[in-house]
């Protein structure tokens, strides 16, 4: 279906947040509408070399503010960023 549209409605009903887990392509097509209210980027202690980009060359840009950090017992850091 239409994924824009229907997401765009979700946010309209009460609720909780919705969330999105390590879909690049769905996050392009969100970014592309506008539809991204929070990202919360967890940043790992270890570095694998490759794998899926989330943020794609030629891909869809945003402008964020970082609002918060969280630092976890295992190392991880979440960085939660808005549209600026």
């Amino acid at each position: 279906g239409d994924v824009p549209r229907e997401i765009a409605r979700l946010k309209q009903e009460p609720g909780k947040d919705i969330e999105t887990y390590g879909s690049a392509t769905l996050m392009q097509t969100l970014m592309k509408h506008s539809l991204i209210d929070e990202y919360r980027i967890s940043v790992h202690p270890f570095v694998i070399g490759k794998g899926k980009r989330l943020f794609t060359d030629g891909g869809e840009t945003a402008t964020l503010r970082l609002v918060g950090t969280k630092t976890q017992n295992s190392g991880v850091v979440v960085l939660t960023y808005v549209p600026a």
